[in-house]
């Protein structure tokens, strides 16, 4: 019999990037054209790749040929592609991004650089398809460990490899493994900690929503090395996608006897279930994370006792991150030394980073530690959106802190970044240009670590709130006398003394906006003017009568009668009156309105 034509495949990104952009629709258009001509197209979903800022993503992908991704596809463009590249065999250049000679500029950029590890299935298979992740190796990490190492083999390949936490604190991994597998008791348990709260940031999400099994198969290879025969994956509602395809990856694994007893007919049982958390920030924290497993209020506790050694309901218990667990099965099929020829010498492998706020492309990137920010930023991030000027990165997020100009050429690395008062954080980037208020940008991350402080600590509870009144008022030009000196003297007290690490680095941002930026702290306070132009009750609105022409648009939008003026004559703004809402300046044509 001659052999079965492989068939033409056409994958959607659909992420949560892809389908807010306008993925789905996208795929529900090819299904409806595919089926309604049976045409001989497999149509397929898969993850983020990472390039978020071209969503919504077609692949093609022709029987030996390679995959042609097209941007920015609309159902209509979708349609065309399907006619005349899937099936006719030509590719249409001016809508794709990456494909051999036909990759532009932009994508090689953003791709040239990356070295992708934990990222390394997304985007390329169907999260939802168990075989697809077994036909990239999947699992099969799993069977080497079973089959050929012990525990404590695992363990010494983990702490070969440098792999450190990747949800902030860089803790050794194979570290905290050997710890959790000496302590004392036979019941164990494993936690995955997919509470991703850091607001611009998620790399998490997008791991669990393009490839969920890589974390089971991670989290099976820990609970094997620490001996844990329970576990749960801790991830917040507020991801219904990433639920969703984890919910789905965990029955097919336990199908095809990955998870449940005596797993692969080897004498290892491991079960493993999901636990949605309310999206309480708190809980990132390891110990308000268990707390909220065991069904109490996710307020932190004193440590020690570590959870390796007391942890969920007061047994031994090991918690990574998404990121981490997903390096795993890479580093047990390559070898730890593999892993660790990549980065620094005290910072190894590759790390993870959503970019996000004011820069040019947008995304998720997985880069070798030692990078410097300013490779990030400009090279992959093609720089800042519109051509503005750059003014800082804040890395960590809320718990992170504001890195200027000055110091972009600072190494990705654990040490490097904390050298600076930020953190590395779980890998949120938020690029920040010209017309971003550092003060007000520091009352932002405040008022939101402020807003999500469990109570349980004076120094959290209500030093957050002191140093957050403090900004306000200076944002909204009331100081008062000796203000940035309390400021500092509260910031260093939280810092000193509250009980968590939501606490320990809420002051993160205030320390770091006042040692690079102080110079707009001052401008506030002693001019009561925002250099950036943000602060609205720190700005003046005027019309410059050289350039006005007097064609009174700007009066007509004014929502508070402010602007008064004779036609095709220079108008006025009545300082009294404006409500600085920036109306009349977004209106005018001719950029007559000057803001002081």
């Amino acid at each position: 019999m001659p052999k079965e034509r492989e068939p033409v495949i056409l994958r959607v990104g659909l992420g949560s990037c892809g389908t807010a952009a306008g993925g789905l629709k996208v795929y529900e258009e090819l299904k409806a054209a595919i089926e309604r001509d049976s045409l001989p197209v497999e149509l397929k979903k898969t993850g983020c790749i990472g390039l978020c800022y071209e969503e919504p993503l077609v692949n093609v992908l022709r029987p030996g040929e390679e995959v042609y991704t097209y941007g920015h596809v609309t159902p209509e463009r979708a349609i065309t592609i399907l006619r005349e590249h899937a099936l006719g065999g030509k590719p249409i250049p001016e809508w794709l991004v990456a494909g051999g000679a036909h990759t532009s500029p932009s994508t090689a950029a953003f791709l040239g650089k990356q070295r992708r590890i934990a990222l390394r299935n997304c985007g390329q298979i169907d999260p939802e398809s168990l075989s697809e992740y077994e036909a990239r190796g999947g699992y099969a990490a799993l069977r080497r460990v079973l089959t050929d190492m012990t525990p404590d083999a695992v363990i010494e390949e983990v702490l070969a490899s440098g792999l450190r936490g990747r949800g902030g604190a860089g803790f050794p991994t194979g570290l905290k493994w050997k710890f959790t597998r000496q302590a004392a008791g036979q019941l164990k348990y494993l936690v995955c900690n997919a509470d991703e709260g850091d607001p611009g940031a998620f790399m998490d999400r997008s791991v669990l929503e393009g490839d969920p099994h890589s974390v089971i198969e991670g989290m099976l290879i820990a609970a094997y090395a620490i001996g844990a025969s329970a576990g749960y994956i801790y991830v917040r509602a507020e991801y219904p996608l990433a639920v969703k395809r984890l919910s789905i990856a965990l029955d097919q694994a336990r199908s095809a006897g990955y998870l449940g007893e005596r797993i692969l007919g080897f004498p290892f049982s491991f079960n493993l279930e999901i636990k949605q958390g309310a999206g309480a920030f708190v809980c990132g924290e390891e110990t308000a994370l268990l707390a909220s497993i065991e069904g109490r209020r996710g307020m932190p506790r004193l440590k020690p006792p570590f959870p390796a050694n007391s942890g969920l309901w007061q047994k031994p218990t090991c918690i990574n991150n998404v990121e981490t667990f997903a390096n795993v099965p890479w580093i047990i099929l390559n070898g730890g030394a593999a892993f660790a020829a990549l980065g620094t010498p005290k910072s190894k492998g590759t790390k993870v980073f959503a970019l996000a706020g004011k820069i040019a492309r947008g995304g998720l990137v997985e880069v070798p530690m030692g990078i410097p920010l300013r490779e990030v930023i400009f090279d992959i991030g093609g720089g800042i959106r519109g051509g503005k000027k750059f003014k800082a990165v804040q890395l960590g997020g809320p718990s992170g802190g504001c890195i200027p100009e000055s110091l972009l050429d600072t190494p990705v690395d654990y040490e490097s970044i904390t050298a600076t008062g930020a953190i590395m954080g779980s890998g949120g980037m938020v690029v920040m240009d010209e017309d971003t208020c550092m003060v007000d940008m520091a009352r932002f991350f405040l008022d939101f670590v402020q807003k999500e402080s469990c109570g349980k600590c004076i120094a959290c509870r209500l030093g957050t709130k002191r140093m957050l009144e403090i900004l306000e008022r200076i944002t909204r030009g009331e100081r008062r006398e000796g203000d940035l000196e309390t400021l500092e003297e509260l910031a260093s007290r939280v810092k000193e003394t509250a009980l968590c690490g939501l606490g320990q680095t809420a002051p993160n941002p205030v320390l770091t906006t006042l040692r690079y930026f102080r110079h707009e702290y001052e401008a506030h306070i002693r001019d009561k003017k925002c250099p950036a132009h943000h602060c609205q009750a720190l700005l003046t609105f005027r019309i410059n009568p050289e350039v006005c022409t007097g064609c009174g648009l700007c009066a007509r939008v004014c929502p508070a009668g402010a602007i008064t003026g004779e036609r095709r004559q220079p108008h006025a703004i009545d300082p009294e009156k404006c409500i600085r809402c920036r109306s009349c300046y977004e209106a005018c044509r001719f950029h007559a309105i000057q803001i002081d």
